[in-house]
């Protein structure tokens, strides 16, 4: 079966990769000829395991294809996926400018019956939407079907979350769509995988649903974290009684620095605009957004007031990323907390095994340090923002030599508070 991927961004780079590699022939579309270029010779855009080695072993077995012409690849194609970008309006809605464009582009190039498929997140009636701007731009009447397959990819283990998934979840309104989508996934009803069958509208909501609950678990802990800081209480302790309790479960119960990249803030946000549009003051997700807005300026308090004020003084930062295994800034709490810091004349060097070159174009005007230790050298105080493994094993008798000062903030936890004060540090965390 021949599928389309439209969009080479980390959404429709994963799925065509994952698809080639469960042995189908896929062509992935972007209007970037300089991305097309680079992924022709083995170069993913972005830092994500295992995935440049997937998408180069496919390419080289003839499975997986880079194209510019849209056109060829729609009319080739049975199943066409929609993977561009829906990025955040001016009030927060979703903006599907880009959805728009590649569904009328669908509707000009069309020859015969396809399944167009989002896997872009979508508010619900895009589903709607996409297939009005297909008939509306057709050169001639074909049939089709519009279907809705959100991803839930995590990044930093986005191949794995698509060999093996928790479920897959389709929407489709006709017998026909259903059983092609089905036969694309067939792979995985050898391992169980659960399928969610529904109608488009559902599947459109179920996705904001999901990411939007995962938010809440998170400005949730991170509202309990900062009141056992008022009352002496460790909220790692608290995280692990409640996680025990299956109703809960234990994911996402992790307090740091606030949620960010570039799914939560921005789904959490197109949620409570969707509501808005439909009269309804959705006050949860409001509070939930409100909530992480305001611990990334605790956090700038807590560094000051560890600190004893930051002006003048020198701040190793560790991670950049907004969590680990992949060099994704977009709203990472990291580079938020750094700005907030520059503003107030703190002088700032960091680093981040993938992040430096994305925070380079948008933090120009820091240091950045060649490892951990050239970025610990000198400076009054250390920030852990970003929990990668590197940062996890720490030789803290070589850092305290090179620190101005022995002050540790510890902003993911990582450490346990008692032993880092017998190594004779000022140690801060988030809630213990």
């Amino acid at each position: 079966m021949q599928i389309c991927v439209i969009g080479v961004g980390y959404v429709g780079l994963v799925t065509g990769a994952c698809f080639a590699e469960f042995g189908l022939d896929v062509t992935c579309v972007d209007k970037e000829e300089s991305v097309i270029r680079s992924l022709e010779q083995g170069r993913v855009p972005f830092y994500e395991p295992r995935l440049e080695e997937m998408t180069a072993k496919n390419f080289r077995d003839g499975r997986l294809n880079f194209t510019t012409d849209i056109e060829k690849a729609v009319q080739e194609a049975l199943v066409v996926f929609i993977a561009v970008g829906t990025p955040s309006g001016a009030q927060g809605e979703a903006d599907l400018q880009y959805v728009k464009e590649v569904a009328a582009t669908i509707g000009r190039c069309m020859n015969g019956y396809k399944v167009v498929v989002t896997k872009s997140t979508v508010p619900v009636g895009t589903g709607r939407l996409i297939a009005q701007t297909i008939r509306e731009n057709q050169t001639k009447a074909c049939s089709f079907d519009v279907a809705s397959n959100p991803e839930f990819l995590r990044e930093g283990s986005a191949v794995e979350d698509f060999m093996r998934p928790n479920r897959v979840v389709i929407g489709a309104e006709s017998e026909q769509a259903l059983a092609i989508l089905k036969d694309l996934y067939r792979p995985l009803y050898l391992i169980e995988t659960p399928f969610v069958v529904t109608d488009v509208p559902t599947a459109e909501m179920i996705k904001y649903a999901s990411n939007a609950f995962l938010a809440t678990k998170i400005s949730f802990i991170n509202e309990m974290a900062n009141l056992c800081d008022l009352t002496g209480v460790d909220v790692h302790r608290v995280a692990k009684a409640m996680g025990l309790d299956q109703r809960i479960g234990s994911k996402f119960l992790h307090p740091g620095p606030g949620f960010g990249g570039s799914c939560f803030p921005k789904d959490t946000r197109a949620l409570a605009r969707l509501a808005q549009e439909k009269g309804y003051d959705f006050q949860l997700v409001q509070a939930v957004i409100k909530v992480n807005e305001r611990q990334r300026e605790l956090m700038v308090e807590k560094i000051e007031k560890t600190m004893g004020g930051v002006k003048g003084k020198r701040i190793g930062f560790l991670g950049l990323s907004f969590k680990p295994n992949t060099d994704d800034i977009r709203e990472s709490p990291a580079v938020f907390i750094i700005g907030r810091l520059k503003e107030k004349e703190a002088a700032i060097k960091a680093f981040d095994p993938a992040g430096i070159p994305n925070t380079q174009k948008v933090l120009p005007d820091i240091e950045y340090g060649r490892d951990l230790y050239d970025t610990a050298a000198g400076a009054q105080a250390l920030v852990i923002a970003t929990e990668w493994n590197q940062f996890r094993n720490i030789d803290w008798a070589r850092v305290k030599g090179l620190l101005k000062e022995p002050v540790v903030i510890d902003l993911k936890n990582i450490y346990e508070p008692e032993r880092m004060r017998e190594l004779g540090f000022t140690y801060a965390c988030v809630g213990r």
